[in-house]
């Protein structure tokens, strides 16, 4: 059977004027128009719907007992095609699947979970270990934010820079390389900890100190930052890494920070997204939430820190 949804729309104007010229006057159409969609709603219900009582139309029982749901129906029928549709944080209900680098995980995960709760209880998130980029996951909806240190190669991938990071060298309090300034030499010199999840142990830095002819001694390599940074703690291992996002797990350790004696680029941090979610109003709101306690962690550490979440939207 062929129905005309708009037949739909024209129903709840009846049953809510309870006339077809007050309905015609509410969809902005003619009287004989809205009274030839009155015809078509009657032959597809086999009903009335609404029966002349003097100089008035009141509404069949069966009319009566359809009006709620025409209203709820067409109501509905509005808001999922509406253009842009209004979001309530207090009701929301989503699972939202965040793959970042473990050590951005552990620098902000707790400040992004309690604006999260704080804004919207009703949203759970889920922090997979990290096993690598992998944009089909992202095509197939699996993953609705990424962390990577650099832009995304595919025309679907959105991403944003939330900061460019630089690396530090941290070391066990008291360790021979914290006295006096460390040359490039007695940073050579030194036993070093890479991090690497497939366990490499040749990373930038290596490529930085061949330019200078030298070359330095890699001992381990560690799947995360927060192996590598404990492991720097216990032994005299230097571990050269990222400075905001383990700024906070070197100060909880302990551990004495130096400058990298050679130059080295800054680490661009973006946050990549399908396209499919450009018009989410829940995940434009999350990943609102998520640039700005990122952004807080590139803030100088004499500026005042804005709280996560006033830019949701």
């Amino acid at each position: 059977m062929q129905l005309d949804l708009n037949l739909l729309t024209a129903l709840d104007a009846l049953l809510e004027e309870g006339s077809v010229t007050g309905a015609a006057a509410r969809l902005h159409v003619t009287a004989p128009a809205m009274s030839r969609s009155l015809g078509r709603i009657r032959k597809a219900t086999g009903d009335q719907i609404l029966v002349r009582t003097g100089r008035t139309m009141v509404p069949t029982t069966r009319a009566l007992a359809m009006h709620a749901q025409v209203h709820a129906l067409v109501q509905q029928a509005h808001q999922l095609l509406s253009a842009r549709q209004e979001l309530d944080l207090t009701t929301l209900d989503r699972v939202f699947t965040l793959r970042w680098h473990d050590a951005l995980t552990a620098a902000c995960g707790t400040a992004l979970l309690t604006a999260v709760h704080r804004q919207a209880p009703g949203v759970r998130l889920r922090l997979p270990a990290e096993p690598g980029t992998d944009d089909a996951e992202l095509r197939r909806g699996e993953v609705d934010l990424e962390s990577s240190s650099g832009p995304p190669t595919l025309p679907d991938i959105r991403h944003r820079l939330l900061g460019t990071d630089r690396l530090v060298v941290a070391v066990r309090a008291g360790h021979p390389l914290a006295e006096g300034p460390p040359s490039v030499e007695r940073y050579a010199a030194a036993d070093h900890l890479t991090v690497s999840r497939r366990g490499s142990l040749r990373d930038p830095v290596d490529d930085a100190l061949a330019t200078r002819g030298l070359q330095r001694r890699v001992v381990a390599a560690g799947p995360t930052a927060a192996f590598a940074l404990q492991l720097a703690h216990d032994t005299d291992l230097v571990v050269t890494l990222p400075d905001a996002v383990t700024r906070t797990a070197r100060e909880r350790l302990g551990l004495t920070t130096l400058p990298v004696p050679l130059p080295l680029p800054g680490i661009p941090l973006h946050l990549l997204w399908h396209q499919r979610y450009d018009e989410d109003r829940a995940h434009a709101w999350l990943r609102d939430l998520a640039t700005a306690t990122v952004r807080a962690l590139f803030a100088p550490a004499d500026a005042p820190r804005t709280t996560a979440g006033r830019t949701g939207r």
